[in-house]
């Protein structure tokens, strides 16, 4: 497997609360995650870096394999972290009410697993279509999914950034979990909600199309939410399987 990924500051933002890691453990399974931070000058940058190190480190540690111990090992480990998380932001005033979205992908043999809280995104890039696998713990898609309001209203609405579920906000931790297969030449997208509001999954899947390095295209996808406003930090993993970039291009 192939993976890169860079985050980026944005435009707007004076510092960048998300945080991003790989990591494998004793089982070689491979753990990609992406945590964007929020609350507090502080508060965001500790939350989303707490999340991604402790679990992280956590999983090395580990010989776990399959579907059931991997999500079971990452719940019981999302709601640890989710009270060192609560338990840090009453402690330090400064880093009050401070939380973190997280998506995270599990590669082991022919299987993935994509766990996420909150709005950051992971999809899978099969057969050039771009399909989102998570779905958002926000408002506004509540108001989609119940028929409230338009998805083209939910791209402008004035609530757009109150998300639903978060690590270390309220004592429940709630995490999606999908599993599948994937097949030689998937590209799997872990993502901040920096990328998704400044650039649509049309544009998203013509840039990861592009026939060059995993890493140009996750510097176009940057430039492109840049460009197009760039209002927030910026976060984007992509992984590679099968195949690696040189027999894809070959």
């Amino acid at each position: 497997m192939d993976i890169t990924y860079l985050t980026d500051i944005g435009k707007k933002r004076t510092s960048n609360q998300d945080y991003v890691a790989v990591f494998r453990n004793q089982a070689d399974v491979s753990f990609a995650i992406v945590a964007d931070g929020m609350g507090g000058h502080l508060g965001g940058d500790v939350a989303s870096e707490m999340a991604v190190s402790q679990i992280g480190h956590d999983f090395q540690k580990t010989a776990l394999t399959g579907e059931q111990p991997l999500s079971d090992w990452l719940q019981t480990e999302l709601t640890d972290e989710n009270s060192r998380i609560i338990q840090a932001s009453s402690k330090f005033a400064d880093l009050s009410g401070m939380g973190t979205t997280f998506v995270a992908l599990m590669v082991w043999g022919q299987h993935y697993l994509i766990t996420n809280i909150g709005d950051s995104r992971g999809y899978l890039y099969r057969d050039r279509q771009l399909t989102q696998i998570t779905e958002d713990h926000s408002l506004v898609n509540e108001l989609v999914k119940y028929g409230k309001i338009s998805p083209e209203e939910a791209k402008h609405h004035p609530q757009k950034n109150v998300i639903t579920r978060t690590l270390g906000v309220s004592k429940d931790v709630q995490p999606d979990f999908k599993t599948g297969q994937w097949q030689a030449g998937d590209l799997f997208i872990l993502c901040s909600d920096g990328l998704t509001n400044m650039v649509s999954d049309e544009r998203m899947a013509e840039l990861l199309g592009a026939e060059v390095p995993l890493k140009e295209r996750a510097q176009r996808l940057i430039v492109q939410a840049n460009s197009n406003g760039g209002t927030d930090n910026i976060t984007v993993l992509i992984a590679q399987l099968g195949p690696t970039e040189t027999e894809v291009q070959a």
